[in-house]
């Protein structure tokens, strides 16, 4: 195949400008990151290349090569550690005043480090995974089709020329010259956390769970191509190296992303060993994750989608986790849970209209983890996805490192009550019962 090409830099910026003026006229006094106008992009730059040049106490190595032993934490380390986590920030992978830039991780990276919720204020309890190496193309081409890998690295020289291409309309996703490489590395950022947890899983009831703060994210990502965003399918990729590398056969896939995780969705439609549940804004991007998609063939009754009427919140998500996510992943029985982790339902973001609140991302954190160590011996990998406003992203991701420490949520120092409206109960409901109706739960 061919990658589809659609603009250079020269009509790339009528597109991003649109893109913007959408943005900018949503909550505009909410915002913050988008722009370097009050200096928040600098800052967090700054802070990740000096956190990257710093040798930090309990940060180690991690390759990603079957024919050599991988680079792991100490046994001490994994008997210890509460929480893992990698950063792959893709520092070159940057369109200003696009929603996914490059400072997305860095404010997240910063507000970790100033909440005292890494390996310097923590020891052993919180570990980084340093130097990870890039995905093979082989696990990508567990997911995407090998013409697209290939098309996307020979894109890289018109990439370099230009400075930045459209690669995808509808996101719109763009890439520069570093795009492929960095997209392998949060791929590879992402099995290493997996090759880690299910390591201190063999020596401990209660394993760290991990948490790859990577982008581009991928859980728009198509088989056959790029999207929305998101490049390769980080989650996808881990979820099918976890079967073939560890032979953890059956894997439950909780997204939560605002935005329905179509890539993931199409990539194990007839899958019935990989469960996919969504939970998403009914009617937002991309138009897929009808409540009806329920798989295909044998993997019939293994996807199931939840569209949530605009204005969803806390309790909406606290009742679905209750009546839905629990009851399929007890029924389901995995081996492993991956989370599509996307911070973009939060009421101060600018892309859609849920009311999540970093309490709501507090609750989820702390219920994945303890699901996960009912149900697959603590086996539970955290990947980012989307978030746009960079305070409340920071401080969401900070919070859900709390819930995985065991520690008390700050949520009520962050979460405004002002900011929140009543939720649509009735038609909540309504959406409970029927995809419970539909998948008998």
């Amino acid at each position: 195949m061919e990658l589809r090409i659609l603009f250079s830099p020269s009509c790339a910026g009528d597109v991003f400008h649109s893109v913007r003026r959408h943005i900018c006229s949503l909550r505009k006094h909410y915002m913050h990151g988008f722009d370097n106008t009050n200096g928040s992009l600098s800052k967090n730059v700054k802070h990740l290349k000096t956190y990257s040049s710093q040798k930090k106490r309990s940060s180690v190595c991690c390759l990603n090569n079957q024919e050599n032993s991988p680079c792991l934490p100490s046994e001490t380390e994994l008997l210890s550690s509460k929480v893992i986590y990698s950063v792959a920030a893709a520092m070159g992978h940057n369109k200003e005043s696009h929603p996914e830039c490059n400072s997305r991780v860095p404010a997240i990276v910063d507000a970790l480090a100033k909440m005292g919720l890494t390996s310097e204020h923590r020891g052993t309890e919180i570990i980084e995974l340093g130097k990870v190496k890039p995905a093979r193309v082989e696990d990508i081409a567990s997911v995407h089709e090998r013409a697209y890998v290939s098309a996307l690295e020979k894109a890289m020289d018109q990439a370099s020329e230009q400075g930045l291409i459209l690669i995808e309309g509808s996101g719109p996703t763009y890439a520069t010259s570093t795009t492929f490489q960095e997209s392998l590395l949060a791929a590879g950022a992402g099995i290493s956390l997996l090759d880690a947890v299910v390591a201190a899983s063999k020596v401990r009831k209660d394993p760290p769970v991990g948490f790859a703060l990577v982008r581009p994210p991928g859980h728009h990502a198509v088989p056959t191509g790029p999207m929305g965003f998101c490049v390769f399918g980080n989650v996808a990729i881990a979820a099918r190296y976890a079967q073939r590398a560890h032979g953890l056969k059956r894997v439950f896939i909780i997204d939560f992303d605002v935005h329905h995780g179509n890539g993931t969705n199409d990539a194990f439609y007839d899958d019935p060993d990989i469960f996919f549940l969504s939970t998403h804004q009914d009617g937002s991007y991309p138009g897929t994750g009808k409540i009806h998609q329920i798989g295909r063939g044998d993997g019939e009754g293994s996807t199931l989608n939840l569209p949530l009427p605009g204005g969803s919140g806390d309790t909406t998500m606290r009742d679905v986790f209750d009546e839905v996510i629990v009851p399929c992943a007890q029924r389901f029985k995995p081996d492993i849970m991956l989370v599509s982790a996307g911070y973009d339902a939060h009421v101060l973001d600018p892309l859609a209209s849920l009311q999540f609140t970093t309490g709501t991302y507090y609750m989820l954190a702390r219920n994945i983890q303890q699901l996960a160590r009912d149900l697959c011996g603590g086996r539970c990998v955290f990947f980012l996805e989307g978030g746009y406003n960079l305070t409340s992203l920071s401080h969401s991701v900070a919070d859900s490192f709390r819930a995985f420490l065991g520690e008390p949520s700050l949520a009520s120092e962050f979460d405004n009550p002002a900011f929140l409206y009543e939720e649509p109960s009735k038609r909540v409901k309504e959406a409970i019962q029927k995809v419970k109706h539909i998948h008998s739960l």
